[in-house]
């Protein structure tokens, strides 16, 4: 029992109205039995069941799809899918051809991940490894057995991921995709300019054959920053993607360069060749480095983080385990090294979904 003197009269007038309004809408579906279904229309441009008579008669006939789909006024790949899809042309009949195509058109479809229980629990265990949905659904096409019965593409693990009401995967499992955010939306991306690098080399004098990348040992890198003026290096193999973690005490040249040698230091001296860099000013001292390792070093042109997409790609996945705003001064070298590795042994669509450590030790072999 509501009292008007302890509420609002317009406040009590709207709780009246919506109790009324709401007793009025169940009193009018009890008794027409709820709300009618909607009425299936058939799309125009969709083949009729006289339209499938002919095509099966034309079958029995002899008439090539060409001649069929001229009777019917229909382009001849309308007239061949239609016979693929409901036997071929010994196996098509109309009738069976009618009643599959009214049971395909019915919408809402079941989610090919909540009728495939094996796909889906291989999904989110993937998912759960840091897999993106573009990996797991090519490494799936590729390496999978069953054939179609164990492929799912990129686009429906999304839908399931960010779709909540389907109720297929956990909310957690989207903090394991690189981008943590909640929708999925373009973002832009504006690059600070950069200032003047002595004796730098520009990335225009770069040979022709570190373009092609069919030749390994030609690098980039750049800098990703954390959360009080703190940065981890990172540095890419441009032939199989290979990503090489740094550990900075600071973002000072001598610093950075100091951490570059260390790293690099580690791999094979036929794969040091050359070295592109953004346009920063933590690699001025680019000749210590060169006269160390005998890598010459590139600069990109002010503002042009295109000019080492491989490298800008690679931190853009690396975002995953670091994101902004964190800092990087707690991590160790060891903790960057088996980061590293997680993203060396993850497919890439690039690839032809290998992994880069498959890739470079396909080169080392």
């Amino acid at each position: 029992m509501i009292s008007i003197g302890d509420h609002h009269p317009k406040k009590v007038f709207s709780w009246v109205w919506r109790r009324t309004w709401a007793a009025t809408i169940f009193s009018y579906l009890l008794y027409h039995g709820g709300i009618q279904p909607r009425i299936r229309l058939r799309r125009p441009d969709s083949l009729a069941l006289e339209e499938r008579e002919t095509i099966s008669r034309g079958l029995a006939s002899g008439l090539s799809m060409r001649q069929i789909a001229q009777d019917l006024g229909r382009a001849p790949s309308t007239v061949s899918r239609e016979i693929g899809r409901n036997g071929g042309v010994v196996e098509y009949r109309a009738c069976l051809a009618e009643k599959t195509a009214l049971k395909r058109s019915k919408r809402p479809k079941p989610f090919l991940l909540a009728e495939n229980v094996e796909l889906r629990k291989k999904v989110s265990d993937l998912l759960e490894a840091d897999w993106s949905p573009e990996q797991i659904s090519g490494w799936l096409k590729k390496s999978s057995g069953l054939g179609k019965e164990m492929c799912v593409s990129h686009e429906t693990i999304y839908k399931s991921l960010f779709i909540q009401t389907r109720g297929l995967f956990r909310e957690e499992l989207k903090k394991h995709l690189r981008t943590k955010r909640m929708f999925r939306h373009a973002r832009n991306h504006k690059s600070e300019a950069k200032g003047p690098i002595p004796d730098a080399i520009s990335i225009r004098q770069r040979p022709a054959e570190i373009e092609d990348r069919a030749v390994p040992g030609h690098w980039e890198g750049d800098l990703i920053l954390g959360s009080n003026n703190t940065a981890i290096a990172t540095v890419v193999e441009r032939h199989s993607r290979f990503t090489v973690l740094c550990k900075l005490e600071d973002r000072k040249t001598a610093s950075v360069v100091d951490a570059l040698l260390a790293q690099m230091a580690e791999l094979p001296t036929h794969l040091l060749k050359s070295l592109t860099w953004d346009r920063g000013a933590e690699m001025a001292g680019h000749k210590t480095f060169t006269m160390a390792t005998n890598m010459v070093v590139y600069f990109c042109d002010p503002s042009s983080p295109w000019q080492r997409g491989t490298n800008e790609n690679t931190n853009g996945l690396l975002r995953q385990y670091f994101p902004k705003g964190k800092g990087m001064s707690f991590y160790s070298q060891a903790q960057l090294d088996g980061i590293a590795n997680k993203l060396n042994t993850r497919p890439r669509k690039t690839l032809d979904f290998k992994s880069p450590a498959e890739v470079l030790s396909e080169v080392l072999r």
